[in-house]
C-alpha cells in the first residue's frame, strides 16, 4: 500500500489518466487530492465524475480548493463573478452547459463533502493553500484561508536556509507538522515544474492550470510521476493562460 498526493488538476482529465497509469496506482493505494479539481481546461465536470467513481474503489481524501468553492457557489446559488471567469471559471461554465440537473446535484454533494484539510497519523498535513494561525489548523479564525492563503508558502520560500528549527526566530507555523503538502500556488512561479520542498512544506502544484504537468507523488518515498504539460494534452485550449 502506498500513499499518494495529487496536485491541482484544473479540469485536466487526460492528465489524471496519465499520472494514474504512470504511477501504476492500484485499489490498495491511498489517494490524497489537494483541491482545485476544476476551472481551466474543458473537462471539469468529467474530472468530478472521475473522482466520485474513484472514491468507490480507493481510499480517497478530497481537500477543498478555492476554485472548487467558487464552482459550488455557482452551482448551488447561481453566484458567479467576473473575477472567477477570468481565472478559469468561464471554461467551467461552458462545460456545464450539457450537464444534466441530476449530475449537477451529484457534483454539488461532492463539492459540499470536501474537507478543509487532512492530518495523517504521521503528523503530515495535507491542505490546499495553507493556514495562518501560529498554533495550527485547529485554531484558524478564518477557515477560508485554508484554501486561499499564500503566506505559509511565502514564509517557507523566504526562510533563511541556514536557520535551525530551534532558533527563536524560526517561524512557529513551520514547526507544528512534520510535513505539509500544499497546492494552490504553482511552482512555475519560481521557474520549476517539479515538486518543490522549502523547509517542511512540499508544493506539488506543478502548474497544470497553465503550461505545466500534473503531478502525483508518493509521500513516503518522494518518488513522483507527471503527465505531459496540459497545453500539450489540450492543444486547442488556453487553460488559465
Amino acid at each position: 500500500m502506498r500513499t499518494f498526493v495529487i496536485g491541482d488538476i484544473h479540469g485536466g482529465l487526460r492528465a489524471i489518466h496519465q499520472i494514474m497509469e504512470r504511477a501504476k496506482v492500484t485499489t490498495e493505494d491511498i489517494l490524497i487530492f489537494l483541491g482545485d479539481y476544476v476551472d481551466g481546461w474543458s473537462q471539469s465536470p468529467q474530472v468530478i465524475d472521475y473522482l466520485i467513481a474513484l472514491n468507490s474503489t480507493n481510499n480517497c481524501h478530497f481537500i477543498r480548493g478555492n476554485h472548487d468553492e467558487l464552482l459550488l457557489h455557482w452551482l448551488n446559488d447561481n453566484k458567479d463573478n467576473v473575477l472567477w471567469y477570468k481565472h478559469g471559471g468561464e471554461a467551467t461554465v461552458l462545460a456545464y452547459e450539457t450537464v444534466s440537473l441530476e449530475i449537477k446535484q451529484r457534483h454539488i454533494e461532492f463539492l459540499q463533502s470536501l474537507k478543509d484539510h487532512y492530518l495523517d497519523d504521521k503528523n503530515r498535513l495535507f491542505i490546499h493553500a495553507g493556514f495562518t494561525n501560529m498554533n495550527g489548523i485547529d485554531f484558524e479564525y478564518f477557515p477560508k484561508l485554508f484554501y486561499w492563503d499564500r503566506t505559509l508558502w511565502e514564509t517557507a520560500l523566504a526562510l533563511d536556509k541556514t536557520m535551525k528549527r530551534n532558533h527563536p526566530m524560526y517561524p512557529k507555523r513551520l514547526t507544528l507538522y512534520d510535513e505539509v503538502y500544499i497546492g494552490h500556488t504553482p511552482v512555475t512561479r519560481i521557474g520549476e515544474t517539479k515538486p518543490v520542498v522549502m523547509a517542511n512544506v512540499w508544493n506539488v502544484d506543478t502548474g497544470a492550470a497553465f503550461k505545466g504537468p500534473l503531478t502525483i507523488m508518493d509521500v513516503d518515498t518522494k518518488e513522483f510521476w507527471q503527465s505531459e504539460p496540459l497545453d500539450f494534452l489540450y492543444p486547442n485550449e488556453k487553460g488559465r493562460n
